[in-house]
């Protein structure tokens, strides 16, 4: 991969954590200093028109840390899908949308919204980190805002190499090693 701006041309996105569920303090404690991490990794591996059009401009991030029941009335009203989900991805920013604000306007990319319940079993039944796990998943979301996809098989095998490639940037092993059944994450 290519490194397409340096960190000094390519500033990190502004986060704005809403620890909705104080209970993500309990179950990981470092969770904002893990959020602010996997987003700042996976802006700069990320290699999209977005990514290229937005090289000079200021973003933000939301990373909601909620829990189960507000994931699953989001992943309802959005998805039309029943119960929670790990991670919900909710894009903002499309390049064709840039070029009404002012240069000097932040760029507001998306919102993550991930649910306690699901993360916590889903690292218990898949034996992973929870921290770890964690950061998978908000990589995962973070791509979806950057215009990642995983529907067809072609685009979710791109999506999984660059989370594999975001997470070992963070020390963390391939989340993929051990599924053997093709399912993947569902934001």
């Amino acid at each position: 991969m290519t490194v397409l701006a340096t960190t000094a041309e390519r500033p990190e996105p502004a986060i704005d954590i809403d620890m909705a569920t104080p209970a993500w303090r309990e179950f990981l404690p470092g969770a904002e200093d893990l959020c602010r991490a996997a987003v700042a990794a996976t802006w700069l591996a990320a290699e999209t028109e977005l990514t290229l059009a937005l090289v000079d401009r200021r973003t933000e991030v939301s990373v909601r840390l909620a829990d189960d029941d507000d994931v699953a009335a989001l992943n309802f009203d959005y998805r039309e899908r029943q119960g929670p989900t790990n991670v919900l991805s909710f894009p903002a920013a499309l390049e064709n949308e840039l070029t009404g604000l002012p240069p000097e306007a932040p760029v507001l990319l998306g919102d993550i919204v991930l649910a306690l319940g699901v993360v916590e079993r889903e690292a218990v039944t898949q034996s992973k980190a929870p921290a770890d796990h964690f950061s998978h998943l908000v990589v995962h979301g973070m791509l979806h805002l950057l215009g990642y996809d995983h529907i067809e098989a072609d685009d979710a095998e791109i999506m999984e190499k660059l989370e594999t490639v975001v997470l070992a940037g963070l020390r963390i092993a391939d989340p993929y090693d051990d599924i053997d059944d093709g399912s993947r994450g569902d934001a």
